[in-house]
């Protein structure tokens, strides 16, 4: 037997892996609905709006979601991984110190972010050139307004994670938050098809999932036991800091990625091309959420087994986790790749002009998801600096990248300032993990579920050469493809991973 085999069959490795399953499919329900709900979100805006209007409403979305990103201070990924440690380690009795140490300073950044927004006009006509001044000023004020509540919000939400549970975190951000968006902005687009209307529909569901957060954090430590006083001098507020604070900054790199782009545009192209972008950016997205809920399941898991020094389970769990992210993601990517012109006429005729664009993101992402959660393994062994070392010099990639190339290509230069990123950041976090912690990645499971991508690929080139790029043959490729993809999944179980997954989900449901 094999040195990974050996591991797969401990029975640490094995309660992981449940743990992690359980948690995925939690994720992937989550991540479906967000999919779905999220397409139809940007598909009101740009019919409601057309691209220069939708262009403008998620310049606002991108500014308010990296200022979010950037107040939460790193706090959220401190939780998850200092929370699931204490609890396995103490018994969870630094729990409500740790909370105290994280959301204060959030709270406060966010709320000191908040004031320029409020007051600096010229910010708002900066990032807005082509909507009247007013319009520009008091978009960008309402996004300000729910700036705190919303930081807040995930910072609880971190917590909820550290406990276990990522049930609260697929219910606010993934499900409760996408649904209410599509519910308000249905009669809004109907009734009152306008740049604030529309903006206050997606800023509301983050003042009600901050609402949730916070019960549902209470009774995760009810159900652990971490509801008690902590005690004195038991927090490690260096050991918090010294994690998050570079995490903090990493998580700006993180999110900035995904909408420099849109913000870029809209100051040095069009905003018409930034709604473009923003259509492209959301099915990329799209694509990688099933990655974010094996993240979600995997990352308490891999705190807890290095925190008790089962580095070998926890490898495992991230080679087992790794091969499921390439087998079910891989195919999508490869047929959005294929159809782009398509998918994008889902949102307007507009947008299928950013088909080149989709192509080339689609080709970085296959990347970002060959390479698994390598970024997670370094967050969860505490290299949250090397992390930050990573994310840097991909965003400075990006951003010398996206300055030459957006004003000379639109939105394909910005498509490809934000690949490179991808491309930079997932291999140098593998190489990372691989050279200085022993994660590896590919073994018999893994390669298998490469070759199970690439036959799916053989069979979708088939079929766009034979229909083309539109609905027939996108209906054709996606059969097609399915029916490779099952045979080679029911071929392919055992080394996949299928029979140890399927079992697992026999003995929950008994």
């Amino acid at each position: 037997m094999t040195a990974p085999e050996a591991t797969a069959a401990t029975p640490a490795a094995a309660n992981s892996v449940a743990a992690a399953a359980r948690g995925g499919w939690w994720g992937v329900a989550g991540s479906a609905t967000n999919a779905v709900f999220a397409f139809v979100f940007v598909g009101l805006i740009t019919r409601a709006l057309g691209a220069q209007g939708a262009g403008a409403v998620f310049t606002g979305v991108g500014l308010f979601t990296i200022l979010s990103n950037t107040c939460k201070l790193g706090a959220d990924t401190g939780l998850v991984r200092l929370v699931s440690r204490d609890i396995a380690v103490g018994g969870g009795g630094s729990v409500g110190g740790l909370l105290r140490a994280a959301v204060v300073p959030a709270a406060v950044a966010s709320t000191a972010a908040t004031l320029p927004l409020l007051l600096c006009p010229t910010l708002a006509t900066a990032l807005l050139p082509h909507l009247p001044p007013a319009d520009a000023v008091t978009l960008v004020r309402l996004f300000g307004l729910f700036l705190p509540v919303a930081t807040v919000g995930l910072v609880l939400l971190g917590a909820t994670q550290g406990h276990g549970t990522v049930v609260p975190f697929v219910g606010v951000e993934q499900v409760g938050k996408p649904v209410l968006r599509v519910l308000i902005a249905v009669p809004v687009a109907a009734w009152v098809p306008g740049l604030l209307p529309l903006a206050a529909a997606w800023l509301l569901p983050a003042l009600a999932g901050t609402l949730v957060a916070w019960p549902a954090l209470r009774r995760c430590r009810a159900v652990r036991g971490t509801a008690r006083p902590a005690v004195r001098g038991a927090v490690p507020w260096r050991a918090f800091w010294t994690f998050a604070a570079p995490r903090a900054i990493s998580s700006v790199f993180d999110i900035s990625a995904v909408w420099v782009g849109v913000i870029l545009l809209s100051a040095l192209a069009t905003s018409a091309e930034a709604g473009v972008y923003t259509a492209i950016g959301r099915v990329v997205t799209a694509g990688t959420l099933l990655q974010l809920a094996v993240r979600l399941a995997v990352a308490p898991q891999i705190s807890r087994l290095l925190a008790v020094d089962q580095v070998a389970e926890a490898r495992h769990l991230h080679r087992v986790s790794t091969c499921w992210i390439v087998l079910f993601s891989w195919p999508l990517f490869v047929l959005v790749a294929a159809f782009p012109r398509t998918v994008l006429s889902v949102f307007g005729p507009e947008f299928v002009s950013g088909a080149p664009a989709l192509v080339v993101l689609c080709l970085a992402s296959m990347v970002n998801v060959a390479v698994g959660n390598a970024q997670t393994v370094l967050l969860m062994s505490g290299r949250s600096s090397w992390h930050l070392a990573v994310t840097a010099a991909a965003f400075a990639v990006q951003l010398t990248v996206g300055l030459l190339a957006v004003p000379r290509w639109g939105v394909v230069g910005a498509a490809v300032s934000w690949g490179a990123a991808i491309v930079v950041e997932n291999l140098s976090a593998a190489l990372l993990i691989r050279l200085r912690l022993g994660f590896t990645t590919v073994d018999r499971g893994y390669t298998t579920a490469l070759g199970t991508g690439l036959a799916v690929s053989v069979v979708l080139a088939a079929a766009r050469s034979l229909g083309g790029d539109d609905a027939s043959g996108l209906a054709a490729g996606m059969t097609l493809g399915l029916c490779a993809f099952g045979t080679t999944l029911w071929w392919y179980r055992r080394p996949l991973g299928v029979s140890e997954l399927v079992g697992v989900l026999r003995r929950r449901a008994a």
